[in-house]
């Protein structure tokens, strides 16, 4: 999603199962490195990285 009132900004927001899905089996892939590759040059700083829990399910 880009921002409206800061279109240079944008959030990407996926869902994994688990926190370790992502931290370890993720990040410790081969796949992340690949992914980082493509997408790191369009990184205009680090990304913030946060991970949240789902408290409710819209109807």
């Amino acid at each position: 999603n880009r921002g409206i009132e800061s279109p240079q900004r944008y959030i990407l927001q996926i869902f994994w199962t688990t926190l370790e899905d992502h931290t370890v089996g993720f990040r410790g892939s081969p796949a992340f490195a690949e992914w980082r590759a493509i997408v790191g040059p369009f990184f205009a700083s680090p990304p913030v990285v946060e991970h949240f829990e789902l408290v409710a399910k819209s109807a």
